[in-house]
């Protein structure tokens, strides 16, 4: 039902092009997914989604439980059915969620003690209870519930919440019994690289189908971003997908793919859409701002979407300002189509062998040098 094979591996690096499949579809590797937090990326409908070249999207098992209830979905046939959504998704644990939007956590051995975002209720996660959430949603691939902290972080902290990661992934597997759903482990440890290497080796030695690398894009530099990858990927199997979670910045996704990894997922596209922010060829173009009152050309003259083909930054800029909802789908549905796009000309690098060469050109054009980062 779950099989990854590594069809081309790069001559110039670690990247590598997969065929994922899943109980919902092959996903070719490596793949940005759409987010989806509450069974809805933000004003997208399905078909959308589906004519952009999007095959897998994340949703959220923290919001999902609290609004409107796991037993609701599985009720309603799963989050497939629930959400008519045709394709893979895969499901966040609720950790980074548990930790960064609910109140008073507290946190033992056990799980984690908190308080809804949404009313204040009570609520209390162990990693069983977190396995009874997903295999409700039924999605494809579910994420063990797992310790995630801020950067920076002191080694104590880091140390103590590795090892209950390790733990909670060892009874996340214990309890996890579907057999049409993927468990992925996360890698942990901040930036401390001996604790990295202690979580991978720990996890790998449980023989999951899939492994994360969780922790990142918390607020550290991309430089120790990168320096983790560089020293955590090659502990993993090469037989396995790889996950960089909450990297979704197109400078990350090129320095990802170029150390190993297969997944990304962010809610920087739609987010920053919602802004009156898109990603183009040229770089980034703030559609709100005055310059472009006047201006009645493509949003990217080089990009193929229907919101480049059929409208102008004018009048998206005139959406924006008025609080048109068909401004931020508009936007949005351009940000996930360059991304997917992209994603597209990474795996033909790969093919080629031409990456680097590639990934210069990319980052010439939209960062305006060739070691540029950023949205």
């Amino acid at each position: 039902m779950f099989e990854f094979t590594v069809v081309h591996k790069s001559t110039e690096h670690q990247g590598r092009i997969g065929k994922f499949k899943t109980p919902h579809g092959e996903l070719t590797t490596p793949v940005f997914m759409p987010v989806g937090t509450q069974a809805s990326v933000k004003t997208m409908s399905p078909d959308q989604l589906q004519a952009l070249g999007a095959s897998i999207i994340l949703s959220n098992t923290y919001h999902l439980y609290l609004r409107p209830g796991h037993e609701l979905i599985r009720e309603a046939g799963g989050l497939h059915a629930f959400m008519n959504w045709p394709g893979a998704i895969l499901t966040d644990s609720g950790g980074f969620q548990v930790f960064s939007l609910a109140k008073l956590n507290e946190i033992s051995d056990d799980g984690v003690l908190f308080r809804s975002h949404i009313d204040g209720a009570p609520h209390f996660f162990t990693p069983e209870k977190v396995m009874e959430i997903e295999m409700a949603l039924g999605a494809d691939i579910a994420m063990a519930f797992d310790v995630c902290l801020p950067y920076p972080s002191t080694y104590e902290e880091a140390a103590l919440a590795q090892a209950r990661t390790t733990q909670w992934a060892a009874r996340c597997r214990e309890r996890h019994d579907r057999t049409d759903q993927a468990l992925f482990g996360i890698v942990q440890g901040v930036a401390f690289r001996d604790l990295r290497e202690k979580s991978a080796r720990e996890l790998v030695a449980m023989d999951f189908p899939g492994y994360a690398v969780g922790g990142l894009s918390v607020g550290e530099p991309k430089n120790v971003m990168y320096e983790v990858l560089d020293y955590t990927v090659p502990l993993l199997p090469e037989d396995k997908p790889r996950y960089l979670m909450g990297v979704g910045s197109p400078d990350a996704l090129w320095e990802g793919v170029a150390r190993g990894i297969d997944m990304f997922d962010c809610v920087l596209p739609t987010r920053i859409a919602r802004n009156g922010t898109a990603m183009t060829s040229r770089g980034r173009v703030v559609v709100r701002n005055a310059e472009y009152a006047r201006d009645f050309s493509p949003l990217d003259p080089e990009c193929a979407c229907p919101t480049c083909q059929q409208y102008t930054r004018a009048y998206l800029r005139h959406l924006i300002k008025a609080g048109e909802i068909l401004g931020l789908m508009l936007i949005t549905y351009h940000n996930l189509f360059f991304l997917a796009r992209m994603m597209e000309q990474i795996r033909e690098s790969i093919k080629q062998g031409v990456f680097y060469e590639a990934k210069k050109a990319f980052f010439t054009a939209y960062y305006g040098r060739a070691d540029g980062e950023g949205f």
